[in-house]
């Protein structure tokens, strides 16, 4: 059977539905394509970056600089493994790459690029989700466990309260029929939200300024709201009272670390922050699970960081870092956003925690 040409175009979708980043360059390093694996990576865009000098995008990596040109002067593939690429945004990634010169009109460098961290991320991922899952299970065990003795105890308390004629003693069943009830509400907020979905076209952008509007208005103007937003996002489908219930845990959790023993973290010329910085990502995998197109949002804040020994574990029912909390929040987060088949993950240091939220925006492949 003869086998047909693929077109142009045929390639072309190959190429953006890869995971690997692929670089093509002229052999004086000029960027002539990115898909868009290679566009997440280097965080820019192929109509931004497209003949722009490889410097331009990729900063001291001098022995990658090294290897490419040697490859466009000995026409000679090569392969490097463990290499830190440091990008222009600042973020530093360790990367295996391969390098193989093509012989086309003109001559052109095929540049292939892993991330090692991405393998490292998807694995830590799946991780998440089961560990969101066995949560959630043991909570439904627990809950299911202190509701039944819980309906009793109330039962019998009201029965008391009818039979006792003493307004003293009745004083006694009416405490024990509030705290029934207080463990009950607490059972079920460690539950989560129990309701379907409501799906429906939304702006994820809509959402935050909903957030940020509310939390502009508890902080009196104490806290700097900053926005960086991708105005290309499109919409996705949501409920959108619950995205605003999972964001604004987030982010009140954020404006109270910034209010946090200040003295210990803000110098005197450093405002509480918290930004809002949304981005499309392409071709990522959120869990087992990948995406042609997703939307990252990050809530940053400028606070004393999460200790070490709680980074772990932030997730968990009943985990918190400060003395006031429930430990409920971020749970319920991580299960709203769960429902949206995204996920939440936290990086975090003295002076800038980073809460990340994925959300897909188009269907698995």
């Amino acid at each position: 059977m003869e086998h047909l040409p693929a077109s142009a175009n045929q390639f072309k979708n190959m190429l953006d539905n890869l995971s690997t980043a692929v670089i093509v360059l002229e052999r004086n390093l000029t960027i002539r394509y990115l898909n868009p694996a290679a566009e997440n990576l280097f965080e820019t865009s192929l109509t931004r970056s497209a003949g722009l000098a490889l410097s331009d995008i990729l900063l001291g990596s001098d022995e990658a600089f090294k290897t490419l040109r040697k490859a466009a002067m000995t026409n000679q593939s090569y392969t490097r493994r463990e290499t830190e690429f440091l990008m222009a945004s600042g973020s530093l990634r360790m990367v295996d790459y391969s390098v193989s010169p093509l012989e086309q009109t003109p001559a052109v460098l095929l540049v292939e690029i892993q991330p090692r961290d991405r393998l490292l991320r998807i694995s830590r991922e799946e991780d998440l989700i089961a560990q969101q899952e066995t949560t959630r299970i043991l909570v439904r065990g627990m809950a299911h466990e202190i509701k039944n003795p819980l309906g009793g105890i109330r039962g019998a308390a009201q029965l008391l309260d009818r039979e006792l004629g003493s307004e003293d003693l009745r004083e006694y069943t009416r405490v024990i029929i509030d705290e029934a009830d207080r463990l009950r509400s607490l059972v079920d907020r460690m539950l989560g939200p129990n309701k379907a979905l409501k799906l429906a076209p939304i702006n994820i952008h809509e959402i935050l300024e909903r957030v940020r509007t509310l939390l502009e208005a508890e902080s009196k103007g104490k806290v700097v709201f900053q926005r960086d937003y991708d105005p290309s996002l499109p919409e996705l489908s949501g409920d959108k009272e619950l995205l605003i219930q999972a964001f604004l845990n987030i982010a009140r959790n954020a404006m109270e670390a910034v209010f946090e023993s200040p003295a210990k973290h803000f110098g005197d010329d450093k405002t509480p922050t918290i930004t809002f910085r949304t981005r499309a990502l392409r071709q990522v995998s959120i869990g087992p699970n990948r995406h042609r197109l997703a939307c990252r949002v990050d809530i940053i804040d400028n606070g004393p960081g999460i200790a070490p020994e709680l980074r772990q574990n932030i997730f968990y029912p009943m985990i918190s870092g400060r003395a006031n909390g429930t430990g409920l929040g971020l749970s319920i987060t991580q299960s709203i956003i769960g429902q949206h088949h995204g996920l939440v993950e936290c990086e975090s240091e003295p002076g800038q925690t980073d809460f990340i939220i994925f959300l897909p925006l188009e269907s698995t492949t």
